[in-house]
């Protein structure tokens, strides 16, 4: 229990931290509550689009959802994604990629990044049936942390431990931590297979080509993963999720 506290408390700015104070040890299991961390995001997220779906227009429902999430996590995947762009576009090698993305002033890459994400993201879920679009955010939020999660078991923290941002390297995930991310990841998935004509299991295989694209790319530049690049693997598997379900939804 204690180390989903430290997930909670690590990867949203709702105050845990009253509950409990979890030790470090617990921060470093923490990516293996990520999805659940989902759950609470998630849910929250695709609540706000059912209720405000009903009494706003959809595009204003729609952009409230996307603010509310972003309240919920400081901002925090937002962040790490900009923070991925101006290193990756900016920089030439691994030394000023890492030090690019440890800078905290944003850079044009980071700019131009987070207009197309938001855009993308506000567009994909407007062209969605209301209905579909909540119960994509339910399943697409804990299944994109489940995909950015298994980055540490595919490479080691590119960085010192001194030099993280939170100062927590996450410990390599178990069989046992494998297997509890892949069903936090999932269930939340179960409504929408019961109530879209949406094929769930090929909308998945999308976020999976794009999480193995971004593992490819991040380890051939760093050789290892940062913060900024979970936070921009998870937010890229998201959305590509939703574009894949947007697809099969016009095919299907």
């Amino acid at each position: 229990m204690v180390n989903i506290i430290a997930s909670f408390i690590l990867f949203t700015r709702l105050p845990f931290w009253r509950i409990c104070q979890p030790p470090k040890e617990a921060y470093q299991a923490a990516v293996e509550h990520w999805p659940l961390t989902g759950w609470l995001t998630g849910g929250i997220m695709a609540g706000t689009l059912f209720l405000a779906c009903h009494i706003l227009p959809f595009p204003i429902a729609v952009i409230l959802a996307v603010i509310v999430r972003l309240f919920l996590t400081g901002a925090l995947h937002e962040d790490g994604l900009a923070d991925f762009f101006d290193g990756f576009g900016g920089g030439t090698d691994r030394e000023r990629t890492l030090a690019i993305m440890k800078d905290s002033h944003i850079g044009t890459y980071g700019v131009i990044a987070l207009i197309f994400y938001f855009a993308l993201l506000c567009g994909v879920l407007l062209s969605l049936p209301p209905m579909t679009a909540v119960f994509a955010i339910l399943a697409g939020d804990p299944l994109s942390k489940m995909f950015a999660s298994q980055i540490v078991n595919f490479m080691p923290y590119a960085r010192r431990q001194e030099e993280a941002k939170n100062k927590t390297v996450y410990r390599p995930i178990s069989m046992g931590a494998t297997v509890s991310l892949a069903l936090q990841g999932l269930l939340p998935s179960i409504p929408f297979l019961l109530f879209t004509e949406v094929t769930w299991w090929q909308a998945v295989l999308v976020p999976i080509l794009a999480a193995t694209l971004l593992f490819v790319i991040i380890w051939r530049r760093l050789q290892g993963y940062t913060g900024d690049c979970c936070g921009a693997v998870c937010l890229l598997t998201e959305l590509s999720f939703y574009l894949a379900v947007l697809i099969l939804s016009l095919i299907s």
